[in-house]
């Protein structure tokens, strides 16, 4: 199982998580000519797409999708925000799991400025278990036996209070961003309240372009957590495999 990050920031976002037989789209938000090429124009290996919520930068391309036979699943709340009617776009509930090929999927209600807004675990009989949390503030929920981790590390609340003293930000831009994002404190503070003894990866994305530090949040996770850390960068594909040796 291998996962390559086509894109992860502000201006778009989208993963492939899968094998040679089947691919897990997560995020569609980015052009649909760039999924197309990172997928090897092999679209019929997708399996479904999972979007965690309507903001664009996680799901521009969803038109494109259901036009082109991939299946998409999101909250309702996403779903009618997204505003397309298409018999391709399926509902699911928080804490109701559900099966698309070999995944089996479990949405979970998160903290965000949107409709309705998803985190999922993912699970797969070569990765394990898959937690995926982006753009949200804060985790109500600790998860047991995690094998990879995709978590947001959006910004330092050191670097951009500082800013703010400076007048580099403004208050109303801090408290959207303070109220919408995970921190790389409290990205660090997820890590450790859930059990990462089987992990293999935790993968870093959604890093503000101005407002984090790259070196600083890898260096600091691999400390405190022994495992290896990789912060999410265009093209990038890391081996996802439950035993990666």
């Amino acid at each position: 199982m291998n996962l390559k990050v086509i894109n992860s920031n502000s201006q778009g976002n989208c993963y492939i998580l899968g094998n040679n037989e089947e691919t897990l789209l997560i995020e569609c938000g980015v052009k649909f000519p760039l999924i197309q090429k990172a997928l090897n124009f092999e679209l019929s290996k997708v399996v479904a797409c999972i979007i965690s919520h309507d903001h664009k930068d996680h799901c521009v391309s969803a038109e494109n999708l259901v036009k082109n036979g991939i299946d998409i699943y999101s909250s309702e709340g996403t779903i009618n925000a997204i505003g397309l009617k298409h018999h391709r776009q399926f509902p699911v509930k928080p804490l109701k799991k559900f099966k698309v090929g070999g995944f089996t999927i479990l949405p979970f209600d998160v903290k965000h400025d949107a409709a309705e807004p998803f985190g999922f675990l993912i699970n797969h009989k070569e990765c394990g278990n898959v937690l995926f949390i982006t753009d949200s503030y804060y985790s109500p929920y600790k998860f047991k036996n995690l094998n990879q981790i995709i978590v947001e590390a959006n910004y330092s609340q050191e670097i951009i209070d500082k800013k703010m003293e400076k007048g580099h930000v403004d208050s109303f831009i801090r408290n959207r961003v303070l109220e919408s994002h995970l921190s790389f404190e409290n990205c660090k503070e997820l890590l450790r309240v859930n059990d990462l003894t089987k992990v293999n990866n935790i993968v870093l994305i959604h890093l503000s372009d101005s407002n984090s530090n790259e070196y600083q949040f890898k260096k600091e996770i691999q400390e405190m957590t022994g495992k290896t850390v990789n912060v999410a960068r265009p093209d990038m594909n890391i081996n996802f495999n439950i035993n990666p040796f």
